[in-house]
């Protein structure tokens, strides 16, 4: 289960990663991209902390849980700009 959750928390933060690194050339204005960031990242650091707090697993598993939450609230940005990309669009 460790293993599984690892790995699972490993994908999504890679995708959150992604998420971050494509927001600026989808961005029009340096602003909007920090805060496109911010809202991304508080709202995966509350998603995490929910999911954290409601786990009823052992409490080892915790972080990973936690980052498995984080990486997940960016999974539709990702989505999002990935299809942006692959249409070739510039900012917005």
């Amino acid at each position: 289960m460790t293993l599984l959750l690892g790995i699972a928390a490993a994908a999504l933060l890679t995708i959150a990663g992604y998420a971050h690194y494509r927001v600026p050339f989808h961005t029009a204005e340096g602003s909007r991209t920090m805060l496109t960031r911010g809202v991304l990242a508080l709202v995966g650091l509350a998603f995490g902390y929910v999911m954290a707090a409601y786990y009823a697993g052992p409490p080892s598993h915790l972080p990973l849980v936690f980052l498995a939450g984080f990486g997940a609230v960016h999974v539709p940005a990702a989505i999002i700009l990935f299809v942006k990309r692959a249409r070739g669009e510039g900012k917005s």
